[in-house]
């Protein structure tokens, strides 16, 4: 098992962290879009460390809006994107990191639910959502630029257990 550590992301974190964006993802953004999160949303920003190397990250924002999931018109914590390089897939490091996103959003944020979108084809990572007790909504037709559908998928925050990793790591 390898051992990483999970924490909030800083800003000379952003060059890895776009790396790994683009080496995962074929949704990129640009730096400034990385930027305006960690600023606005930092508690929720999170990224995993091997050996003092940043190898995944998740990013998430809040906003207010009708709930899915809840009733009302709620704070709801939307999880951006969320990426871990190849070579570190299947040890339990997404899952920590969407564990401490959630807890965040809850905790620091005030958000009643979290939800997000994930292509229609990306098996492994609905897996990851719905052991994590999100349910798939709907489908949310060419939703990508190349055309594939999105589900969207949500799960409220109210019955979520405060979730504490002994891989966290709080220092700036």
């Amino acid at each position: 098992m390898v051992e990483f550590i999970v924490r909030r992301a800083r800003f000379d974190d952003l060059g890895r962290i776009i790396e790994i964006n683009r080496k995962c993802l074929p949704e990129n953004y640009p730096e400034w879009f990385f930027r305006d999160h960690l600023v606005n949303w930092g508690e929720a920003f999170l990224v995993a460390e091997v050996n003092r190397e940043v190898v995944g990250y998740v990013m998430c924002r809040v906003e207010f809006g009708l709930g899915i999931t809840v009733k009302g018109f709620i704070r709801r914590g939307h999880i951006i994107s969320l990426a871990v390089l190849p070579e570190y897939r299947r040890r339990g490091i997404a899952t920590a990191l969407m564990k401490e996103a959630l807890k965040a959003l809850k905790d620091k944020y005030g958000c009643r639910e979290a939800y997000l979108e994930v292509r229609v084809s990306n098996l492994p990572a609905i897996r990851l959502y719905e052991k994590l007790g999100f349910k798939r909504v709907k489908v949310i037709p060419m939703y990508y630029a190349d055309g594939e559908d999105a589900y969207l998928m949500a799960r409220s925050l109210e019955d979520f257990s405060s979730f504490r990793s002994s891989t966290l790591d709080l220092r700036l």
